[in-house]
């Protein structure tokens, strides 16, 4: 299995962009610098603000960086996002000047202008009316002792998530105090914004450093916490020695500034420019090509071959160097599959499957409509195939990877009805071979236009090109891949579950427009057990079809059968919400007995329709 997170380890080329990122801060001369990634969900932000990151940590200049990785989304719904993003800057530059005590003072003072932003949003009016009235003692001085202890006890070690409250009896210096509330409270914002600005830019002075924040999951974000770290973001932003490395899709971001101001009739030109705005330089996550994506593929299954020992980590780790150093000169030579064999020398003998799929299988996962070359969909596609081959294995079943590799391409990308027109081929057949693949592919490998089946959903580019991939599977059994994807709930019947007869009955059944006694008679001569499986593939289509009426009349033929399956019946009754019970319905369920409870119920529970209640009432 591959892991779905960010990371630094590059298997897509990214560090060119991070290096070149990297210089950006370099080169800024301590001047501001707000750096923006944009791209697509899935595409590699995070992991390419990561590798800013890495890039500047290890570099040589001899420049100081403080980095604060901040994520909103962890704050969602737990803190104001911006006021957790001016204290997690005030706690690591508290940090750091810990490590040289002269600063530490200055550390405080704008750790105390964090805190008096946080409190005076909410008790301003309190505060004020104590100090004007000079009542510092009473309940109202021990509110005012709070805000106070937070604003100003701050010992050496304390962080913001740290600090301690002075009780009233220690309040020994109130004038002070008061003098230091009035004149918070007498300055207008203006003028406590631009002294909050002064107050870090002189610290960072002080302290030698640039500070570099990288923001990630801002567009994972609710609307309102996207807003509120971009504001905080403002007050921090074109500073000198300061950073910014904000990881955000622009769409979703356009979206949220548009649900925050929805009262207001924005402009698509403003609602750009928001973000536009706080971005001096923006970086977009290279769109991936097909020779990346061969060399993505091939460095995966190349980490997968060393966890289960086919390759030592040390060749591992100098193959992936050739094959990226190959990708970065793909402009002039193709990555080939010589290429990629010469990359692994004497052991490529060994990885000949993998190879062979990442050579082959690139061209799909750019022309998949469901991934179009998305890192972290290729990686789900890839980790759902190392499922099915541990079921596989566990249940003895001998099935070779590349095959089931092609197949679940198929059933997850391909046009659905052509998976099921696959299904049903392959039932009826006697061997479990698709025939009309294997005339198919003998075509294609004579240079020849292939005679596709009749059927509509197999006239299909993807297709197409799927057939021209190995393995070939024309000539193979498909039950036991076919069996392994019975995690998709189809609309025909399952290839092993039903016998012709019944999967000829179970689509007369879903053309019913009512209750048929010659369908009730068929059902009772294929038998209960035939049956009840007849009012599974019902039920699941009722619940594909949000229980509908007519599809719960279909799956009612069955229990009209076998009245013992009326509990089955009862079942997918019992799944409905209440607003969905079908009044049409009730006449053909007061005569039978299994149905005496559920009606029962239905009829004493107040959000049952008017119409269900007057119906059982008949």
């Amino acid at each position: 299995m591959w892991h779905d997170i960010e990371t630094t380890e590059d298997l897509l080329n990214f560090s060119v962009i991070a290096d070149t990122a990297a210089q950006l801060v370099h080169d800024s001369a301590e001047q501001p610098l707000s750096i923006g990634i944009s791209g697509s969900w899935g595409t590699g932000k995070s992991s390419l603000v990561k590798m800013i990151g890495e890039s500047l940590r290890n570099s040589d200049t001899g420049k100081k960086y403080v980095f604060l990785e901040f994520n909103a989304w962890l704050y969602q719904g737990y803190d104001d996002a911006r006021m957790a993003l001016l204290q997690a800057v005030a706690d690591i530059l508290l940090s750091e000047s810990n490590k040289s005590e002269s600063h530490v003072d200055k550390a405080k003072t704008f750790l105390m202008r964090v805190n008096w932003l946080r409190l005076s949003k909410i008790l301003v009016p309190q505060v004020s009316s104590a100090v004007i009235g000079g009542l510092i003692g009473g309940p109202l001085g021990v509110a005012l002792s709070g805000i106070v202890g937070q604003l100003f006890n701050v010992t050496e070690n304390q962080t913001s998530g740290e600090m301690t409250k002075i009780k009233e009896e220690d309040l020994t210096h109130q004038p002070e105090i008061k003098n230091m509330l009035n004149e918070k409270i007498n300055q207008s914002p203006q003028k406590e914004i631009q002294e909050f600005r002064d107050c870090l830019q002189d610290l960072l002075e002080s302290l030698d450093v640039t500070l570099v924040v990288l923001v990630d999951d801002l567009d994972r974000c609710l609307p309102e916490t996207a807003i509120s770290t971009l504001e905080a973001m403002r007050l921090l932003l074109f500073l000198p020695r300061t950073a910014f490395i904000i990881a955000a899709d622009q769409q979703m971001i356009r979206l949220a500034v548009r649900a925050r101001f929805r009262h207001v009739d924005l402009s698509d030109e403003i609602i750009t420019s928001y973000f536009d705005k706080l971005i001096q330089v923006p970086l977009r996550v290279p769109r991936l090509g097909i020779t990346e994506i061969k060399g993505y593929l091939i460095l995966l299954l190349a980490e997968l071959a060393e966890r289960r020992g086919k390759l030592d980590k040390d060749i591992r780790m100098a193959t992936q160097a050739t094959i990226l150093d190959a990708v970065r000169k793909s402009w002039s030579e193709e990555l080939t599959r010589r290429k990629l064999e010469d990359a692994f020398g004497d052991h490529g003998s060994k990885l000949s499957v993998e190879i062979d799929l990442a050579d082959q299988l690139a061209h799909l996962m750019v022309l998949a409509p469901g991934i179009h070359g998305n890192p972290r969909l290729i990686k789900r596609f890839l980790n759902s195939i190392m499922i099915l081959d541990s079921v596989a294995k566990a249940q003895g079943m001998s099935i070779a990877f590349d095959h089931l590799v092609k197949l679940q391409l198929l059933e997850r990308y391909a046009p659905r009805p052509a998976f099921e027109f696959l299904i049903n081929h392959v039932t009826e057949s006697k061997d479990g071979k698709a025939t009309f693949i294997d005339e198919a592919e003998q075509s294609l490998s004579k240079d020849k236009s292939p005679k596709m089946p009749a059927d509509s959903s197999w006239d299909s580019p993807f297709i197409m090109e799927w057939l021209k991939i190995n393995p070939r599977l024309g000539d193979t059994d498909l039950r036991p891949l076919l069996y392994l994807s019975r995690q998709t709930v189809f609309s025909s019947a399952s290839f092993d579950e039903l016998s012709s007869e019944g999967r000829d009955l179970l689509n007369g059944i879903m053309k019913a427009k009512t209750i048929m006694e010659p369908l009730i008679k068929q059902l009772q001569s294929l038998g209960e057990n035939e049956a009840e499986r007849i009012l599974s593939r019902l039920r699941r289509k009722a619940r594909e079809q949000q229980w509908e009426y007519q599809s719960l009349l279909a799956a009612l033929h069955v229990p009209k059968a076998f009245p013992s399956l009326g509990s089955n019946y009862v079942n997918l009754l019992n799944e409905i919400p209440p607003s969905k019970r079908p009044a049409p319905l009730i006449p053909h369920l007061c005569h039978e007995i299994w149905a005496k409870d559920i009606l029962k119920r239905w009829g004493a529970d107040n959000q049952s329709p008017k119409f269900v209640k007057n119906a059982i009432a008949i």
